[in-house]
Parts: C-alpha cells; sequence; structure tokens
C-alpha cells in the first residue's frame, strides 16, 4: 500500500470529495482515519524493507509479506509513547513516534466516537500531520530505521 496515494485520498476527503459545501462528518472522518493508515502503512513498508529486504530480487517475498503484516497498532503505539526508549532514536524518528502515537489516537475517535466532530481546518491539520510522519521515518537514516522496526516489532523477554 502506497502511503502517498492513501494521504491523497485523505486530502480529498478532507475537502469533500469533491461535493459542494462543507464535507460532511462521515467524509472528515474518513479522512483522519485514512491519514494514519498512510502513517501505519509506512511502517509496515519500512519494517519490511528493512528486515526482509528492499527489493524483490534481495527478499523472500514470504518473508517480506510476513514482516509487512506484523506490526500490530496498539503494541506500536505502546513502544512510540514509551518516552525512555524512544528518547534514545534520533530526532526524526522521536517525531515520528509521536505523531504515529497522536495520529492513532485520532483515528479510533474518529472512528468509533457517536459524537466525534471535526471541522475541515483540522482534519487537514492532521492529513498534514500524517505527512510530515511519513517524511520523518523516510528521512531516518537506514540504519535507525532497521532498529526502530526492529524495536515495534519484537516483544521484550521478561517485561
Amino acid at each position: 500500500m502506497n502511503p502517498e496515494h492513501l494521504l491523497d485520498i485523505a486530502d480529498g476527503l478532507a475537502r469533500g470529495s469533491g461535493r459542494p459545501g462543507r464535507p460532511r462528518r462521515a467524509d472528515l472522518a474518513r479522512a483522519v482515519s485514512t491519514a494514519y493508515y498512510a502513517v501505519f502503512h509506512a511502517l509496515a513498508n519500512c519494517c519490511a524493507n528493512r528486515l526482509a529486504g528492499a527489493t524483490p530480487a534481495s527478499r523472500s517475498q514470504r518473508a517480506w509479506r510476513q514482516t509487512y503484516t506484523s506490526p500490530e497498532h496498539r503494541t506500536v503505539r505502546k513502544r512510540c509513547e514509551n518516552r525512555n526508549v524512544i528518547i534514545r532514536f534520533p530526532e526524526d524518528l522521536q517525531k515520528f513516534a509521536a505523531l504515529f502515537a497522536a495520529l492513532q489516537r485520532e483515528r479510533e475517535a474518529a472512528d468509533y466516537e457517536p459524537d466525534w466532530t471535526y471541522s475541515r481546518f483540522r482534519a487537514d491539520e492532521l492529513v498534514e500531520e500524517a505527512r510530515q510522519a511519513v517524511r520523518y521515518l523516510d528521512n531516518a537514516d537506514a540504519s535507525d530505521q532497521r532498529a526502530f522496526a526492529l524495536y515495534v516489532l519484537m516483544r521484550e523477554r521478561g517485561r
């Protein structure tokens, strides 16, 4: 899944999908949710590329797919919120982690809160935050991305 395509979709939804007038509540909620999923898929892609291989010639497709589908939403969020560990990563990954956790909370509210409402302006802000989160992840050094992927995917023993 291409995160940029998801972000483009989120942009369109936040603007009302080309409909005249204000965007519907459902369009804004889907924009926020889709923006989060762009960030989630960027992380899944990073994990798979850094741990299983970035090109089809350099990897087992089965291993790549298994790694891509391994991140668990709540586990990743808990890891991203663990300031004692996140502080050890470079600034770009610290910022990614903070945005990942915040966007997941926003997505859960948009998807599950019956009285959730945001303005188009706020939905646009969240889509832009998701776009920035993807940039932070992409800007990180490959070895730091690998370490981050291992951190969010691997269970720590005895904890």
